[in-house]
């Protein structure tokens, strides 16, 4: 049912183990344990960018925080309108909360599907994903990408010792499968493989979290729900990883670590690289206002005041100088003669009315 994810694990786990097989031989433990370490990287590898643009998206969240807040408050009983309003802001800062659970999401598929490869080595068990095969017919079988020679050969690949198939809870029926490919292998030679690798995978989820923790928000890790999520994954989870070790194949504790150990590192090189373009920004922002303030001691630039003052002069002139060229056009001297009696009578008509309008003011104040 999910063989469009059981066949690209399995391919991508066939290329490696031919690169290292053909170095330290098909059959090695070490070649085997290779292939699945560097599956999960080129898997990590395809999924780095969806990985920026979740921490992108989770520091943009962060810094929303206050406004999402105001918005849960502000329509507390209007549950669709909230929604509408947080879409719209969403929309506005042009980021999708998608995305920060998309390489989580990404990766449950590969992990159910590294599990169900791995186990399809071994398929004599009666267990989920078994068929309940004798050894010789599982050894005859081939594993999706994976010939019988490919599956006889990761039968008889041991690490330290222990197959690397083998889990420490698996039943006895389901280890027979190792009888003709090296023997059965001892219960505590898969302990002594297994739990240093439940410890060093418990200890690396707990670091890993713990970094993630370490650069929240003040505000974000004050949110109750943040505040439990931090809890369980500095605690709960690291301790899920001891307590369910037992059941897991030493390939699928291979895999927890290594998916750590690229975790931690991509973690901090992605984190630094968002911190040095913030700060970039910052300087940038800081040195465009530096520009534009006024130096320390310096005189404001009035230059551009003096120019105006200047130009509203040269203009005043013009019109003083455009006044006479207009009264020098009539040659009829009884016309200006006239025309100067109309312009001489009509401001003294004015005056008059102004001074009768003065004198019936003051009567009045001498009346009352």
């Amino acid at each position: 049912m999910l063989d469009f994810i059981y066949y690209p694990v399995s391919w991508i786990l066939w290329v490696w183990h031919k690169v290292f097989g053909a170095v330290l031989g098909p059959d090695n433990g070490v070649a085997w344990a290779l292939s699945v370490v560097f599956l999960v990287f080129t898997l990590r590898a395809i999924l780095y960018k969806p990985f920026v643009k979740q921490v992108r998206t989770t520091r943009q969240m962060q810094e929303l925080q206050p406004q999402i807040k105001a918005l849960q408050k502000k329509y507390s009983n209007d549950r669709q309108r909230q929604a509408l309003e947080m879409q719209k802001l969403q929309k506005e800062h042009g980021f999708n909360p998608l995305m920060g659970c998309l390489p989580v999401l990404l990766q449950v598929p590969v992990f159910i599907g590294l599990f169900h490869v791995l186990r399809s080595f071994n398929r004599t068990g009666t267990g989920m994903g078994q068929l309940g095969l004798d050894p010789q017919t599982n050894a005859q079988l081939g594993n999706y990408a994976f010939s019988p020679e490919d599956v006889q050969s990761f039968l008889s690949a041991r690490l330290f010792g222990a197959p690397i198939s083998a889990w420490i809870t698996q039943p006895a029926q389901s280890l027979e499968a190792f009888a003709d490919f090296g023997g059965i292998p001892d219960r505590w030679q898969i302990a002594v493989v297994a739990i240093p690798l439940m410890v060093i995978a418990g200890i690396a989820t707990h670091f890993n979290s713990r970094a993630s923790v370490a650069r929240q928000s003040e505000a974000a890790a004050a949110n109750p729900q943040a505040a439990i999520m931090n809890k369980l994954a500095l605690y709960v989870f690291p301790l899920g990883v001891l307590v369910g070790g037992p059941f897991l194949p030493i390939a699928i504790l291979i895999y927890w670590v290594s998916n750590n150990v690229w975790t931690y590192g991509q973690q901090h090189l992605v984190f630094r690289k968002i911190e040095q373009e913030e700060e970039e920004k910052k300087a940038a922002a800081v040195a465009r206002r530096n520009e534009n303030a006024p130096k320390p001691g310096a005189r404001p630039d009035r230059t551009k005041k003096k120019g105006t003052a200047v130009a509203s002069e040269d203009e005043a002139d013009n019109v003083s100088l455009e006044k006479p060229a207009e009264t020098d056009a009539p040659t009829n001297p009884s016309a200006d003669s006239g025309s100067a009696v109309q312009k001489n009578t009509a401001p003294q008509r004015n005056t008059g009315v102004q001074k009768n309008k003065g004198g019936s003011k003051n009567s009045k104040r001498k009346r009352r």
